[in-house]
């Protein structure tokens, strides 16, 4: 999940008033950890403005009724979460991150838990939007299923609170701009082209996936996302206050392996979020560990 902010057109009738900003703005925040600086009010008024032409409710006061209605609620909730998430990835996004993994911190893993009988690999693709980052793992263990991963279990797990870009990332099709990274091989092994603007994901790599809705910032869903050997959460944890962060990334300290991997956004840092993760450098980039 990578929410964009852009300007739009605004619905008419639509201008939202500090108060009802103030109390929209911290009914999201309480329930997903995204908070809106006031910067951002004109993003949330106009993402609200067009719910609120949507479901005919003609003032900001009566939406926000609206969607703490037992009766309604909880379907708009899901409509405004998905509104104001608009997500923007692509296929094989920071390199060094994926040579890193791939060369090594999978060798370490697989050698680690050899030594303790252990045959599967977990891995954890927070924020997973469309699928392009969970899919590239995926894409990536398969080349590796026939030397170093042969015969491992290999379970790969994408969430995100947004449903439309779960329901895309089920999907597997994809246009030209998310695969516009992907390296020629990758592209011609794993994708179907049927158009120059339309490419189909092969279904051995589609089946590697499960994807689910997941707010990060539910604490009883978090405590089930346990044992992950790798865990990516890239460009999520911008749009969270230090409060949400700190909380988020507690979760994910305690989900990770002793000798597992947390890897954020290239433009992110856990500096001054926790003191617990350990920074280890790799050339291009870093991850954390325990």
């Amino acid at each position: 999940m990578e929410p964009t902010f852009f300007p739009e057109l605004k619905a008419p009738n639509a201008k939202i008033s500090d108060k009802d900003f103030e109390i929209l703005r911290d009914y999201i925040y309480n329930l997903c950890g995204i908070y809106f600086h006031t910067s951002k009010k004109y993003f949330l008024e106009s993402r609200i403005g067009r719910r609120m032409e949507a479901t005919k409710v003609k003032s900001h006061a009566e939406y926000y009724q609206y969607i703490r209605s037992s009766v309604t609620g909880s379907s708009e909730l899901r409509h405004l979460l998905d509104e104001i998430t608009t997500n923007e990835t692509c296929f094989f996004r920071n390199g060094p991150q994926l040579a890193a993994m791939e060369n090594k911190f999978i060798p370490e893993i697989v050698e680690t838990k050899s030594k303790m009988g252990f045959r599967k690999l977990r891995i954890w693709s927070a924020g997973s939007s469309s699928g392009e980052e969970a899919y590239t793992l995926a894409m990536i263990l398969l080349e590796k299923r026939t030397s170093l991963l042969k015969d491992w279990i290999i379970e790969i797990v994408g969430t995100d609170i947004n449903e439309t870009v779960i329901a895309q990332a089920k999907e597997g099709i994809y246009g030209s701009y998310s695969v516009r990274n992907a390296p020629d091989y990758y592209r011609r092994k794993y994708f179907s082209m049927e158009s120059a603007d339309r490419f189909i994901l092969a279904p051995e790599v589609k089946k590697m996936v499960n994807f689910s809705l997941l707010n990060l910032y539910d604490e009883n869903k978090m405590l089930f996302m346990k044992s992950f050997d790798f865990i990516f959460c890239a460009n999520v944890l911008i749009y969270f206050d230090l409060a949400s962060k700190s909380k988020v990334v507690q979760h994910f300290y305690n989900n990770l392996q002793p000798y597992g991997y947390f890897f954020v956004g290239q433009s992110e840092s856990l500096h001054g979020v926790s003191e617990k993760f350990k920074t280890i450098h790799f050339p291009g980039g870093f991850a954390y560990n325990k």
